[in-house]
């Protein structure tokens, strides 16, 4: 009596049942992206909205030349009007800010030296205004009028060349601090492992051969 072969034919392979797949944990897999708040993404950060700022890229002479400007169109408004000393220093204020922000982080230093620089030449305006008013064009008369002007706002001169200052020494912290963290990220990054000679694409194609 013949008994039946238990060998299975060449051509048909068994078939074995996949492995079930693990559940994803909560909070991850396809549907973890729609149980999101709606509400968190649509509030931009605070970062983001720095970000949108223009990049510090005036040199020192750019940014003398641009705090200059300033102070001269502010002295020129001023001369018209009453020849407010308040104006002329808030304007002095924002110049030198302004100055202190945009200015490149390897010309910092040049910031609070050109400060004061334009308070003296946008106060030539008002001297002129004022030596206009009471009929004394001498050269000496104006130059006199210049100290006498800036001996009187001193206040508002100090102010804004120490606030430039402040302003520059903060960016400065704030980019030494940030090139620590660069340098402490990377050394603190873990170097890679050789690759094994298998892993080469020139011994995967030795190995198709």
């Amino acid at each position: 009596m013949e008994q039946p072969s238990t060998r299975t034919p060449r051509g048909k392979a068994r078939r074995v049942p996949p492995v079930p797949r693990p559940a994803a944990p909560a909070g991850q897999g396809a549907g973890a992206g729609a149980r999101r708040p709606r509400g968190g993404p649509a509030v931009a950060p605070l970062r983001g909205r720095l970000g949108r700022l223009p990049a510090p890229r005036l040199t020192g002479l750019g940014g003398g030349l641009l705090t200059t400007l300033w102070m001269l169109g502010a002295g020129w408004l001023d001369s018209l009007g009453s020849g407010s000393p308040a104006f002329y220093g808030i304007c002095f204020l924002l110049a030198g800010t302004v100055c202190a922000l945009w200015v490149r982080p390897a010309d910092l230093v040049t910031a609070p030296v050109a400060a004061p620089i334009a308070f003296a030449v946008g106060a030539v305006p008002l001297v002129s205004a004022a030596g206009a008013a009471g009929a004394g064009g001498g050269a000496g008369s104006r130059v006199m009028g210049l100290v006498t002007l800036l001996s009187l706002n001193a206040g508002w001169l100090y102010a804004g060349t120490l606030l430039t200052a402040l302003v520059a020494l903060l960016r400065r912290i704030a980019l030494v601090r940030r090139r620590r963290r660069a340098r402490l990220r990377r050394l603190q990054r873990p170097s890679r492992p050789p690759r094994s000679p298998r892993c080469s694409p020139a011994e995967r194609a030795r190995s198709r051969r």
